[in-house]
């Protein structure tokens, strides 16, 4: 607000705020949750139906008491909204259990409008999404964790997709079917994907998973070796990779032509909890070793404790790493470095620079 003088030094406050264009006052209206942004209503006669404008719907539960306010709220901006404004992206998130008919009417709205951005994080009874849902054109990023209230329940995902234009995924909690050839391979018909998250996900009457893709570059798994014993890649492009695993190291299988995972430059492995046991030292050399044209890596301390589970390890030929450029060690401070992993890791690439990061880990992980 800026004071204008008027005469016999009288006051007024100038409202320069609302000077500015409409696509800039969606453009801030838009940063705001649903509801905040519906109130700018009674600012002024200006303000009263801009909200229904919005290009981006944020759409949260924490604002709300109860959950059935929050239920007939959503129900009524969807009605309200105006319907020829293009929707560029909505974020559904509540922290409650959802009824599953909400959920469906949003994604349907969102999904009917060509939304370019969805997320959806949601406690829910849900069964399925539906065949449209799967098929948007538009859809460039999709993030989805819709757990049901039984946390011991995964949502089925889908065995084919037609998502034309989709570059990033993230996904919580889901189950993957297995196809016709025996195998869960659900992203081959994903044709930009360039991002993927699996987060807690597992794989229905199969031990493998299969992410084969000729466009993905980042790639990140979080999970333990519950949920699968064995992820094979196919993925010529791929240029980072994070792993993170809260208890134990799955079985890694990794293509065998070389020329899939060269294009492999940083790495990020984290190991939440330690099993004693040998397998999953092995695992981890292996992995290093497939993944040989690395620049940086960076492991957590409870990493370089199963790496150095390995028999004889300093005695082990060890051919790959000869272009790192930046080791980073995630650890608490002090703590001593397991004997012999950081002459291991260094030794085809003495000049890297190695960084030690004090580290703490979440609550309940230690």
């Amino acid at each position: 607000m800026k004071r204008g003088r008027k005469k016999h030094n009288d006051y007024v406050k100038e409202d320069r705020l609302s000077d500015l264009p409409n696509c800039v006052l969606l453009r801030i209206l838009s940063l705001l949750d649903a509801d905040e942004a519906v109130k700018t209503c009674t600012i002024s006669s200006r303000w009263r139906h801009l909200w229904k404008h919005l290009p981006t719907l944020i759409l949260c539960s924490s604002h709300f008491m109860r959950i059935k306010s929050f239920n007939r709220f959503v129900s009524r901006i969807l009605c309200l909204r105006d319907v020829s404004t293009p929707l560029h992206a909505v974020d559904f998130l509540c922290r409650g259990v959802v009824d599953p008919r909400l959920l469906k009417k949003v994604v349907t709205y969102a999904v009917s409008h060509n939304v370019e951005k969805l997320r959806v994080h949601a406690c829910c009874d849900f069964q399925h999404f539906s065949s449209c849902f799967f098929s948007c054109h538009t859809l460039t990023s999709l993030d989805l964790c819709v757990g049901p209230p039984r946390t011991d329940e995964r949502l089925s995902f889908p065995k084919s997709l037609n998502l034309p234009a989709l570059t990033t995924l993230s996904l919580e909690s889901f189950a993957f079917c297995v196809g016709d050839d025996g195998c869960a391979e659900p992203f081959s018909a994903l044709n930009s994907l360039k991002n993927l998250m699996i987060l807690y996900c597992n794989v229905l009457d199969a031990e493998s998973l299969c992410i084969s893709s000729v466009t993905l570059t980042n790639l990140t798994i979080v999970g333990d070796p519950v949920y699968y014993s064995t992820v094979e890649l196919s993925t010529p492009s791929l240029f980072t990779f994070d792993f993170v695993c809260y208890e134990g190291i799955p079985v890694l299988k990794l293509c065998r032509s070389k020329i899939n995972l060269s294009s492999v430059k940083h790495v990020n492995i984290e190991v939440r909890m330690w099993t004693d046991y040998a397998d999953a030292s092995l695992v981890l050399l292996n992995w290093l070793a497939e993944l040989a044209n690395i620049k940086s890596l960076t492991l957590n301390h409870t990493a370089l404790k199963v790496l150095s589970l390995v028999p004889d390890l300093l005695k082990v030929e060890f051919h790959s790493l000869c272009n790192l450029k930046l080791l980073k060690v995630k650890m608490r401070i002090p703590s001593s470095m397991p004997n012999g992993t950081l002459y291991f890791l260094l030794q085809n690439s003495p000049s890297a620079k190695v960084e030690i990061v004090d580290w703490r880990m979440p609550m309940g992980c230690q």
